[in-house]
Parts: structure tokens; C-alpha cells; sequence
């Protein structure tokens, strides 16, 4: 049977940047499973252009333990590789290419593991969950988990595989990404008290939003076990104006939020509209009616805190070798799978000072690693 290395270099060669159809992969590890006698379903997204795919092995009837991961990858436009980016490219102990980090490492030791996992009876079944869309706000898994919440046997316990070079991760923030559009009045620059300037407007939300950011960053509000310990707030992008000699009509910015498990990033969003609603709009149609200031949601998903005594903590030490239980700065599908009752956990092979960059890869040493992770699993779930 092929090794996860001989499966990651299949992996890497599909082009499952977000923007593209992750199909052909799918089709691959569905091809592969099937070979092996292991029947999937597919979930796919109203465009028929993307699929997740779900897939046991052992008995039905009852909970088991999920291996989860995602199939799409960030792009690579505009950053220097020295190699080519779908393609394997082993060199000084290395496994380059986008997506051996974040997160086709994992997947490619899952899918090795099989094998060895079918080669005996299984107390527990095994569900392998590998979904789309996650880098651009944990889209494509929803449709699965949807469909888990309905059946009598959820996963007692599901595994996410992003890259903690296989140290024990309990939690991470939640995140909300909005967009407002302010809606202002144009007029020659001479006349500027005649218009509504949507840019200054915009200016004074985005002033807004740093007050909030700031009491947030209160040292009350701390939680020790993320970096940084509190609940952060940035706009990221913003755009606006025709010419400096004409009052702009409109202006609209990009806001975020990762918020702590503690803390409701809506909260944030609330916040500021309520801000706008009852102190700018007034002074905008002041001067011109029909002016406006609208929110419109980017993406969401829920932060992810684990309780270090649950079940799913003591599997995960057990796996890992250390009860040394660690939170992540980057978000992942976790907090969907613990909404939908399936507590979560995440460990997996690489790091992701790696991931989303040029030359990105995952040491051999951590491939092995996490194929002796999976070994112990197998051994924890036999009959």
C-alpha cells in the first residue's frame, strides 16, 4: 500500500486553491477507499463544483472517532517559490509543496493509515471527514456537519489535523468578518459642508472600532492561554474617493474580529452599527437624505475551548504523549464540529509558521511522527 508520503505527493498535485473545484481530489481519495472496500458519501455545494466527503469504517452503531481535515488550500500569486508548488519536492529531510502543512499531510497519513485500521475489528467505528472551503471562513463542512446532527450515532470525539507540530491543542479564537458600506453625498470640494464625505464618516466608524478593540485589550478581560489574551479587533481593508476636488459619496472598509471563547464577536458588529444608527446616520441625512451606512457579514465561526478533563482531551493526551494542552492563534473547523455536539480536539503533523507561505512544507520527521500517532490510535480502538 502506498505510504502518506507516496499519497501526499497525489494530494499536492491537485490544485484545490479555494477559488478552484476540489472534485478531482475527491474523487481520488474516493477512488482510494473504495479500492479498499470503504464506501463515502459526498456532500456537495449548490454548484455541484465542490464536495466533502464522509466515510466509516467499523460498526455504525454507535459514536466513534473522527479524523477530520480540509482539502483546500490558500494561492500562490505573487510569492517566490524556488519550487513548484504542486508538486512534491523532497529535499534535506523536507516535503515541499502548498498544502503539505495545512493541511495534506494529515490527510495523506489518514488515508495511509486505512489499511491498518481495516486489517482488524474495530470497537468503535472510524469516520474520516474531509471537507472545502475552509480557508476562506470553514464554508464547505457546514452541509456535513448538517447532515451528523440528524443521525442517531455522532462521533464521540473528532481529531482536526492542523498543523501543531502534533502538540495537544484544546482551543483557538472565533472570528467575524464584516463589510461596511457608508453611503454619502458627493459634491465639488469647494462646497464639502454641502456633501457627506463617506470616507471621514468611514474614518469615524474605524476610530469607533479601535475604542471597542481597546477595552477589549482590558487586562481584566485576559485569558492567559491565547496569544495575544484578548479579544482583538482590525480593519484590513479599505477603499474610496474618485479625486481630491470632490467630496467622496462612497467609502467602504473590511473589519475582523477573533474574539476569545468568552467573548461574542457579534457583540463587536452590534456595537458598531448601533453607533452608526444612532449617531451618524442622524448627522449624515442632516445634510442629505438617502445617505446610508450598511453591514454586510464576510464569514464566521465559533472559537473552540475543550474542556482539558473531557474524554476527548484524555484520547488526545493519550495519542500525543503529553497532557501539555495548548490553544492556536489561527481558527479552524473545530468550533462547527463542537456546535454540532461532536467535541473536538486538534493535533497534526507540521507547523504553521510553514503554512499560507512560499516554499511551505512539513518535515519527514513529522509525517512519521504522525503515522505512529494514528498506529496508537488504532491500537486504542481495536476490539
Amino acid at each position: 500500500m502506498p505510504s502518506s508520503r507516496d499519497i501526499l505527493a497525489q494530494l499536492i498535485a491537485f490544485d484545490t486553491v479555494s477559488r478552484n473545484p476540489n472534485l478531482a481530489l475527491i474523487e481520488y481519495i474516493r477512488d482510494y477507499l473504495a479500492d479498499l472496500g470503504v464506501d463515502s458519501e459526498l456532500f456537495f455545494d449548490d454548484a455541484g463544483r465542490k464536495a466533502n466527503l464522509f466515510a466509516t469504517l467499523g460498526p455504525r452503531e454507535r459514536g466513534g472517532v473522527c479524523l477530520s481535515g480540509h482539502t483546500d488550500v490558500v494561492p500562490v500569486d505573487g510569492q517566490a517559490w524556488t519550487v513548484p508548488p504542486f508538486a512534491l519536492t523532497e529535499k534535506d529531510g523536507r516535503l515541499y509543496g502548498r498544502g503539505s502543512a495545512d493541511m495534506k499531510g494529515y490527510i495523506a497519513c489518514v488515508l495511509a493509515a486505512v489499511p491498518a485500521f481495516l486489517a482488524q475489528p474495530l470497537r468503535l467505528p472510524l469516520h474520516l471527514a474531509f471537507s472545502y472551503d475552509e480557508e476562506v471562513g470553514c464554508l464547505g463542512v457546514r452541509s456535513l456537519l448538517a447532515a451528523l446532527e440528524q443521525r442517531a450515532h455522532k462521533p464521540l470525539v473528532c481529531i482536526i489535523g492542523e498543523p501543531t507540530e502534533l502538540k495537544p491543542v484544546l482551543g483557538h479564537k472565533g472570528k467575524l468578518a464584516m463589510r461596511c458600506q457608508v453611503h454619502g453625498a458627493a459634491c465639488h470640494s469647494a462646497y464639502a459642508p454641502q456633501g457627506v464625505n463617506a470616507i471621514e464618516y468611514a474614518a469615524k466608524l474605524i476610530g469607533r472600532l479601535g475604542e471597542i478593540g481597546a477595552r477589549l485589550a482590558d487586562p481584566a478581560r485576559h485569558d492567559r492561554r491565547f496569544d495575544p489574551p484578548y479579544s482583538t479587533v482590525q480593519t484590513g481593508v479599505i477603499s474610496g474617493g474618485r479625486a481630491l476636488n470632490i467630496v467622496p459619496a462612497e467609502c467602504q472598509f473590511d473589519f475582523e474580529v477573533r474574539a476569545l471563547p468568552s467573548d461574542d464577536p457579534q457583540q463587536v458588529a452590534d456595537a458598531l452599527r448601533d453607533y452608526a444608527e444612532t449617531e451618524l446616520l442622524p448627522q449624515m441625512r442632516a445634510v442629505q437624505g438617502g445617505t446610508d451606512i450598511r453591514f454586510t457579514p464576510l464569514s464566521a465561526y465559533p472559537a473552540l475551548a475543550t474542556d482539558p478533563h473531557s474524554q476527548a482531551a484524555e484520547l488526545l493526551a493519550l495519542l500525543s504523549g503529553s497532557n501539555d494542552f495548548a490553544t492556536v492563534a489561527y481558527g479552524t473547523e473545530g468550533g462547527l464540529f463542537d456546535q454540532a455536539g461532536i467535541p473536538t480536539v486538534v493535533c497534526g503533523p507540521g507547523s504553521m509558521d510553514q503554512g499560507h507561505k512560499p516554499d511551505e512544507f512539513v518535515s519527514i520527521e513529522q509525517l512519521d511522527a504522525c503515522d505512529a500517532m494514528l498506529l496508537r490510535l488504532r491500537e486504542w480502538m481495536k476490539a
